[in-house]
């Protein structure tokens, strides 16, 4: 194992859609040894393979190839920096030759590696006749199959390095790889070394979703300088699996140990089975430190053997979808809106059935404006201004587009204050969900390719993970508070961050300081929790909350799982991602003692 190194890497995108800016920003102030791209989610791959599906020389990241590279090919290449990128989506040739090409035109001569295994698209009948059923639900095998991707680890991008690679382009690996993969590479870090794993996917973690860790979606948003140069994440990683998040000198953002944390909260379940393919990941005991101006130290992620299966993530087409926005304005707005938008929905209803199309699948009523995502919550029933979107799905594009023609009759027939339906006639657009599995490692051939030269990758498909290992952290229960209390919004006690994880999607809440967590903890419960986001779980079977103690870090970690109508482009909710949840819950109010909220200033209402 190599000794007395850093690797230092900057993490330029965050999803498909991100920044331009980043990339020139970060090889021009970075100090970079790699360049890191992660563009691919879940949603993205159901974009991806429709769009290869249309033309069979796209289904890949158009943007990394057109933008990032085009624009900064030259300036890449001769300050000496690796590129690792995720691009490849459903069709990673493809995007190695648009690459190259770029390249030739701009006179730079690179050496383009790509992973390849992760597509099992060509085994959906094996995978029918085998029943494989979906892991959470088990759902059977669905019809409309349009990928299978295997959630591949960091293994292969390693030895697409060790053969001399510039660039790295993979398909479907795990976000975190894109950064584990180059540290195995410069550190030579082995199989077994589960600690030093672990750490090097936090450091992928951290940094995979660009400015989230540097600013981006800080709970407290005012502090954060400067959003439209806002710096783009680097980290220098040591060989001990210790590494510091930074940032560009002279950008705009924050980075502290609040930014970080919050980060590391993004999108997590069990904080000590976080299961990757390489390593499964226990954060409980990492520790964030400020070390200087604008850098965070981060080290103590634990690691254990991982499992011996690969997720595997299956998009499949089922029905179609069509969302339509109208200002609605004056006095009662919200309720105007939505008798108008229940007026739509019963009379499109009787026209289905006039012709035999049958029903909505499902339809929902959300007036922007009123809250109406905060449920019983909301606090703006009677606002005079709304946007009434209402999202309705059906197994036939035919229904939709009588839908679409009857949204425009009540501008001149219904609400008072209707001012007609934003962004033009609502068109039909199919309804792509998922349905995740396990499978075999090893029955998963992975394969690198550099230039004429194919490689077979060996890849672990050894699995160790014993759930029995995991000692939980042990908590000091909270009596119930004594004296007089006050009652205190979340959100001056504590930090939080939302994401999704399909069909569920969890919070977490960081303490402000040490001391206030004993009356967070008092005041979340799962059942507290469960009820405030009530209206959430409308339509699930087997709704349920899960709380979990991060003590290291002063924090908790909520998972409420089956809680998005369906997640991702299956859900006709506003807020399919679960990115606004963290917002709702920073209101809850927590009891604390009046002795402590008069002394910290927590009833101030600035």
């Amino acid at each position: 194992m190599t000794t007395n190194k850093t690797v230092r890497i900057g993490g330029a995108s965050a999803f498909i859609f991100d920044t331009s800016v980043s990339t020139p920003q970060l090889v021009e102030k970075g100090d970079l040894d790699y360049l890191v791209y992660d563009y691919l989610a879940e949603v993205t791959m159901s974009i991806l393979t429709y769009a290869k599906a249309r033309n069979p020389e796209r289904g890949y990241a158009t943007k990394f190839v057109e933008v990032d590279m085009r624009d900064n090919l030259r300036e890449i290449a001769s300050r000496g920096i690796k590129v690792i990128a995720n691009a490849g989506g459903v069709n990673c040739r493809a995007c190695r030759d648009a690459l190259l090409a770029v390249a030739g035109e701009e006179g730079v001569d690179i050496k383009v590696a790509v992973v390849e295994g992760d597509d099992l698209t060509a085994r959906s009948g094996e995978f029918k006749k085998r029943g494989v059923r979906e892991m959470f639900s088990g759902a059977p095998w669905p019809e409309g199959v349009g990928s299978i991707d295997a959630y591949l680890g960091a293994r292969p991008i390693a030895e697409a390095l060790g053969m001399g690679a510039d660039v790295v382009i993979t398909g479907r690996v795990v976000d975190s790889a894109l950064v584990l993969g180059p540290l195995l590479h410069e550190f030579g870090w082995a199989d077994e070394d589960y600690d030093l794993l672990s750490a090097g996917s936090l450091a992928g973690h951290i940094i995979e979703c660009g400015a989230q860790a540097t600013g981006g979606l800080h709970t407290d948003w005012e502090r954060v300088p400067d959003w439209a140069h806002i710096g783009y994440p680097v980290i220098e990683c040591h060989t001990d699996g210790s590494f510091v998040v930074s940032k560009p000198p002279d950008t705009g953002g924050l980075v502290t140990p609040a930014t970080v944390a919050e980060q590391l909260h993004y999108e997590l379940g069990d904080p000590q089975a976080y299961f990757l393919p390489d390593v499964t990941c226990d954060f409980t005991e990492v520790g964030i430190e400020q070390t200087g101006d604008h850098e965070v130290r981060v080290s103590g992620a634990v690691g254990r053997p991982p499992t011996d299966t690969y997720k595997v993530c299956v998009v499949y087409h089922d029905g179609y979808r069509s969302v339509g926005l109208m200002p609605v304005i004056g006095i009662d707005a919200a309720r105007k809106a939505e008798r108008q938008a229940r007026a739509v929905l019963e009379r499109t209803r009787e026209i289905f059935r006039e012709k035999g199309l049958g029903d909505y699948t499902a339809a929902s009523i959300e007036p922007l404006g009123a809250e109406a995502s905060y449920g019983a919550n909301s606090r703006a029933r009677h606002t005079r201004e709304v946007a009434c979107v209402i999202a309705v799905s059906h197994p036939q594009p035919e229904a939709l587009e009588i839908f679409a023609r009857e949204l425009s009759p009540p501008v001149i027939s219904m609400s008072p204050g209707s001012t007609g339906w934003i962004g033009g006639m609502a068109r039909a657009v199919p309804i792509l969900k998922l349905f995740s599995f396990l499978i075999p490692k090893e029955e998963v051939p992975v394969t690198v390719t550099l230039g004429p030269e194919t490689r077979q990758v060996h890849v672990s498909t050894v699995g160790g993970f014993d759930p029995a290992a995991i000692v939980r952290p042990k908590v000091p229960e909270v009596d119930a508070v004594r004296g007089e209390t006050v009652a205190v919004p979340l959100v001056r006690l504590a930090w939080g961050r939302s994401g999704d994880k399909g069909d569920s999607f969890n919070i977490g809440v960081i303490a402000r300081r040490p001391e206030y967590l004993p009356y967070i903890r008092a005041a979340l419960t799962e059942e507290s929790v469960k009820s405030y986001f009530a209206h959430v779980f409308e339509g699930a079977r087997n709704p349920r909350v899960e709380r979990f103690d991060l003590p290291a870090l002063h924090s908790l970690n909520f998972v409420l799982h089956e809680s998005l109508g369906g997640g991702g482009m299956a859900s006709l909710r506003t807020d399919p991602l679960g990115k606004g949840m963290a917002q709702q819950l920073l209101d809850f109010p927590v009891p604390v003692p009046a002795a402590l909220a008069q002394k910290e200033g927590l009833t101030s209402s600035g």
